[in-house]
């Protein structure tokens, strides 16, 4: 039997064989040709050297296919297989210029946290990403009300963002089933859902297998694995509960944010994510959205101390726009002071605000929504405390306007740099 495993894994590679065999072959003749005669003459010494030349080739030609091929039988993880041997060049290369990357925390959650990983991965492989969790609407609502998970969704767009996969499995992570009882839930959330399941109901295991799964770079955590929900105080009184709510409040009860707050007295992060912090060389909060992405990691126990104790340069990336039913009329030091006042402490160092140009169209239709860029007021945020930093940081993405992965990526990097 064990013969027969054998001969099936060289017929597999019968192709690559033959062409070292016929390299071999040409070797061998052509210092037979060599051999031949005493003297050799030009016609002979030609045809010895074209013969060697020509095995060598197909001898280096067998040689790559087999390496590549057998990295794509043994991946680690589901990454992007190497077509050729630069390919592994590469590979290998890049990663071990990563590995002596800074280490970078990022603190955040939603859409803005995903596109700035899918540019830092490009500059370190230390990163550390702290997700929220306290999503209560979409899919990741869904799951967590049925299955009592908590919500994978944030996370699930995390790890996409840092895997080095093929495309066809980033579309099918991302993918919405259109119709039936699935309709609008991700392929990805039913996967980590799925591993959920098989590491005995332990969400952050499950995040840790489906990271080495995709092969990602760097590591991903939620920032407690305790089942909270987020409760908003507007300054009228009015309570809010519930993420999904809060985020959606303006077209209900409009009206200004005074604080958020979770539905439990206390709540504990995990462990790793107190020591990643502690270890950092610089801490990114944002980009995202305020209230519902970024401070509610800032209400878990310990987190903002931690924050506060580390001797990582502390960044704080502005929305590029303000957000309707959290950030209206918002400015660079309005956010700033949100932060601080829910940290209880001093977080920021320095502060990355955008001072690119943006299409008078695409403002024009933020404006009928009620959104707008997000202000800076130098002198009012330079008396709290905060460098602040302006460069180009836009980038439109489907007619949104997001934060460029490249350019958000190299003013971070630039700020540690000249630290």
């Amino acid at each position: 039997m064990k013969t027969l495993r054998w001969f099936l894994i060289g017929f597999r590679f019968k192709r690559y064989l033959i062409i070292g065999l016929a390299g071999l072959i040409l070797i061998l003749s052509s210092i037979l040709v060599l051999l031949k005669d005493v003297n050799v003459g030009q016609i002979q010494l030609s045809v010895a050297i074209f013969l060697g030349v020509l095995g060598v080739y197909l001898v280096l030609v067998c040689l790559q296919r087999l390496i590549v091929k057998l990295i794509n039988i043994y991946p680690n993880g589901m990454p992007r297989k190497p077509k050729n041997v630069k390919d592994i060049g590469d590979v290998l290369y890049r990663r071990k210029i990563l590995s002596s990357g800074p280490k970078v925390v990022v603190i955040g959650g939603g859409t803005g946290i995903s596109t700035m990983l899918r540019g830092l991965k490009h500059y370190t492989s230390n990163i550390t990403a702290i997700i929220t969790v306290a999503d209560d609407g979409g899919g990741s609502g869904q799951l967590r009300c049925d299955l009592g998970m908590l919500p994978p969704g944030d996370i699930r767009n995390c790890m996409v963002a840092l895997a080095e996969t093929e495309p066809v499995l980033e579309k099918l992570m991302n993918y919405r089933f259109p119709e039936g009882r699935l309709k609008g839930q991700s392929f990805g959330n039913l996967f980590l859902a799925a591993m959920c399941g098989i590491s005995d109901n332990n969400f952050v295991q499950a995040v840790t297998n489906m990271g080495q799964v995709l092969a990602i770079t760097g590591r991903v955590y939620p920032v407690t694995d305790e089942n909270v929900n987020l409760v908003a105080e507007l300054k009228d009184g009015t309570v809010i509960e519930g993420e999904s709510r809060i985020g959606s409040h303006h077209q209900f009860h409009p009206g200004p944010i005074d604080r958020v707050r979770f539905d439990k007295e206390s709540v504990r992060p995990i462990k790793e994510i107190i020591d990643a912090i502690g270890k950092a060389d610089i801490i990114v909060m944002g980009p995202g959205s305020l209230y519902t992405s970024i401070i509610p990691n800032l209400l878990v126990e310990q987190v903002p101390q931690a924050i506060s104790r580390a001797k990582a340069i502390r960044v704080y990336v502005c929305n590029v726009m303000t957000q309707p039913g959290e950030t209206e009329n918002y400015t660079v030091a309005d956010h700033i002071e949100a932060v601080h006042k829910h940290a209880g402490c001093h977080l920021i160092d320095c502060c990355l605000v955008n001072n690119g140009p943006i299409e008078p169209s695409l403002l024009e239709r933020y404006r009928q929504d009620g959104a707008a860029p997000v202000e800076l007021d130098l002198p009012r945020t330079r008396k709290l405390g905060v460098k602040v930093i302006e460069k180009d940081l836009v980038g439109i993405h489907n007619g949104y306007v997001r934060h460029d992965p490249e350019k958000l990526a190299v003013a971070i990097m630039d700020i540690f740099k000249d630290r």
